[in-house]
């Protein structure tokens, strides 16, 4: 998984619209722990998300923040052999993650509750 990976997806926004996003994400992984920055962008949205991950048993714990909108907050879930579903919450704002991978190949939705309604995206190596 470690290394960066690039592609791109859908963004659906609170009032239905959808716009096409272009993405590069990047792991650095060190045992336990993977740091993660997935940045997206169109020609009218983007958001920069940077995560910081450990993982212990099966249980992923850590921090994220979203710097274009300066949200932070932390995850929570489960996870392993390249697959991950966590809870990203922050003050008035929660969002399912799940990531996937498979060979050279990623996927990852999220979904939401504020403007930002979800993603879909798919990346290759």
């Amino acid at each position: 998984m470690a290394g960066t990976w690039r592609g791109g997806g859908v963004v659906t926004l609170d009032d239905g619209s959808t716009e096409r996003i272009r993405c590069r994400a990047t792991y650095a992984v060190a045992g336990p722990r993977m740091d993660m920055s997935l940045t997206c962008a169109s020609d009218a949205y983007r958001f920069n998300l940077e995560g910081n991950v450990v993982s212990e048993g099966g249980a992923i714990s850590g921090n994220w923040s979203e710097s274009s909108r300066n949200i932070v907050g932390s995850l929570q879930g489960r996870g392993g052999n390249g697959s991950f579903q966590v809870l990203a919450s922050a003050a008035g704002f929660n969002a399912n993650l799940s990531l996937a991978t498979r060979g050279n190949r990623q996927s990852i939705s999220i979904r939401a509750d504020s403007q930002f309604r979800g993603a879909s995206i798919s990346l290759v190596r």
